[in-house]
């Protein structure tokens, strides 16, 4: 059995936890001796790569999500959806067999890895709200499809991200909520009665809310003003400085709720690397700064993120003026509702966790250790 102490980061307080290797939480109690904060290891909803390893680019196999999952550890993050973008049928189906594979060969993504996330190819063709996509590949929801993208993977699909405007998309939402899938609004130049329809069928989330859209919309309404008033919509947000101003942030998650907010990286394969011009699938040339922003080359247009989601929480907190017991739910208890119920330190529960400390002026948490279904693995 070990225990494991920290500063609760809610409530301030010194907490113990107690614990066996792959085993669950079988105690918790005030008190202990550490100097620093003990969490709930980070949920991220949506990871396309990181540190040169790249889900998107074609290529992906087992091996590529295995090291992928292993340098995730290193940033505090114990579970993630891998996530699978507009692609052919055919390639999106490889890239979903390859994460089943890495799952079943190795026991460390099959711990951190609870489902898929495919965001595309039923998003919106036009561009700015395509985004990076690629528009040839774009198409109307299928339902058959993701029948068959199951079928590929084992039935690891848990999240979809569509735009809801294609008259498909009520019916896909409802007959994949009966099939176990949560869908998400993105990517959309959807109206503002189509959100509110697209709640109504079952969607739960909006992904990335306030990015994949276009550069002007009417005052009112949108889709972004809708997103942000239907309580049935709980909205990730991307809070790494580039993607969201701090008063767009601020203002969103205080209209969504803290109960309703979720932090997500969105990063890259390019997160992680060094500064400079780099040649992507996604994107084409793109520029990687020492600020941490991506974009494509000689635009203004971004190209996907590159802070993992310890930065983000930092970023978060300083971009909104909320403290850390405030911002790092957003980060674990909340996206963990959409993976388990993972993402909280509680009896019986996963011994998933990450102590850390914060410094000031430093862009991230500090991670001491971390630790996965009751085994040390960073620290």
């Amino acid at each position: 059995m070990t225990e494991l102490s920290g500063i609760d980061p809610i409530t301030g307080r010194m907490q113990t936890v107690a614990f066996g290797a792959g085993e669950a939480i079988s105690a918790i109690a005030e008190g202990g001796d550490a100097d620093c904060y003990l969490a709930a290891g980070l949920v991220d909803l949506q990871v396309n790569g990181y540190a040169g390893f790249d889900l998107n680019d074609g290529a992906v196999d087992a091996e590529t999500v295995s090291k992928l999952a292993r340098v995730m550890l290193e940033h505090g993050v114990t579970t993630f959806l891998p996530t699978v973008i507009t692609e052919t049928e055919d390639n999106i189906c490889k890239a979903l067999a390859a994460i089943a594979q890495a799952r079943e060969a190795d026991p460390v993504v099959r711990e951190m890895v609870p489902g898929i996330h495919v965001e595309g190819p039923f998003i919106s063709p036009i561009d700015g709200p395509r985004g990076a996509h690629k528009a040839s590949a774009v198409r109307a929801p299928d339902i058959e499809e993701v029948r068959r993208w199951q079928n590929a993977c084992g039935g690891l699909v848990r999240l979809i991200t569509l735009s809801v405007h294609w008259p498909e998309s009520e019916a896909i939402i409802a007959a994949a909520r009966r099939e176990g899938i949560a869908i998400a609004i993105g990517h959309t130049d959807a109206t503002a009665e189509q959100i509110h329809g697209a709640a109504e069928a079952g969607a739960q989330l909006s992904t990335h809310l306030g990015n994949g859209a276009a550069a002007t919309l009417p005052r009112h309404p949108n889709f972004i003003w809708a997103q942000l008033a239907d309580d049935r919509l709980t909205a990730t947000f991307i809070a790494d400085g580039h993607h969201l101003p701090a008063d767009t942030l601020k203002a969103m998650v205080r209209a969504k709720g803290l109960e309703r907010s979720i932090l997500v990286s969105d990063v890259a394969a390019l997160g992680g690397l060094k500064p400079g011009l780099y040649d992507q699938a996604i994107g084409g040339q793109v520029e990687l700064t020492a600020e941490g922003r991506l974009g494509i080359a000689g635009t203004p247009y971004l190209a996907g993120a590159a802070r993992n989601l310890n930065e983000g929480i930092v970023s978060a907190m300083a971009l909104t003026g909320l403290p850390l017991a405030d911002i790092l739910p957003l980060a674990t208890e909340n996206p963990g509702r959409f993976a388990d119920g993972r993402g909280r330190i509680e009896r019986g529960g996963r011994a998933d966790f990450f102590r850390f400390r914060i410094i000031p002026g430093q862009g991230a948490l500090e991670v001491v250790d971390v630790w996965l279904d009751g085994e040390k693995v960073v620290g």
